[in-house]
């Protein structure tokens, strides 16, 4: 993955979300609860990572391009404060946890927090590269963090939020576990192949038997 495309790939990510919101159908609000929640942003760094070969690119161009998209995010977040009803809570930060709740106060905490947290998370979609079962472990990564957060979602928060909001976490859960038995079946598959072929020379070396 070029530099640009990665970078480029960090600006649209922070797009997603403040665009989404400017209206309220179902899909672009579900859109804006996605893209306002933290695991699209560690599937980006990890798909930076994935596609980088060196390890040290890995980590900086994920923190760099996270942090580019934090501040995409919040400026057009700012520029366009309206938010369809049902999105507020979704994807505010709670009561008492925001130090400074001023536009340039959260684009440098969670800028910040970006660049610390986005390296570790391009390395591991690095490290994911490897095949068999060391790989799966950093592969599988995405999908339960997915998983936890939409968990954690609903058991907070879908009482308070909407319809909408249910669905859309509900959903998100389901793709997550549907991704994990993927990567799991395309893991196993892919050693057996692998086995197959390490072991079809000596079947075609083994002597054949006259009767």
């Amino acid at each position: 993955m070029p530099v640009v495309v990665s970078l480029a790939s960090g600006l649209l990510l922070g797009l997603v979300g403040p665009v989404a919101g400017k209206w309220d159908n179902p899909f672009c609000v579900a859109a804006g609860i996605v893209f306002s929640s933290g695991w699209p942003w560690a599937c980006y760094a990890f798909m930076v990572g994935h596609f980088r070969r060196s390890k040290i690119e890995s980590a900086l161009l994920a923190s760099l391009g996270l942090a580019i998209g934090v501040v995409t995010y919040y400026l057009f977040k700012d520029m366009n404060p309206t938010i369809p009803a049902g999105m507020q809570e979704a994807t505010s930060i709670p009561a008492g946890m925001e130090p400074d709740t001023s536009g340039q106060g959260k684009i440098l905490l969670w800028g910040a927090a970006a660049f610390v947290f986005g390296a570790p998370v391009g390395l591991m979609g690095n490290v994911a590269r490897n095949p068999g079962i060391g790989g799966l472990l950093f592969r599988l990564v995405v999908p339960l963090t997915a998983f936890f957060e939409a968990t954690q979602r609903l058991s907070v928060e879908a009482d308070s939020e909407g319809a909408v909001f249910a669905l859309t976490w509900n959903v998100t859960r389901m793709a997550a576990c549907v991704a994990a038995v993927a990567l799991i079946g395309h893991t196993v598959w892919s050693w057996r192949a692998r086995r197959d072929r390490a072991e079809a020379p000596a079947d075609a070396a083994a002597p054949v038997r006259r009767l």
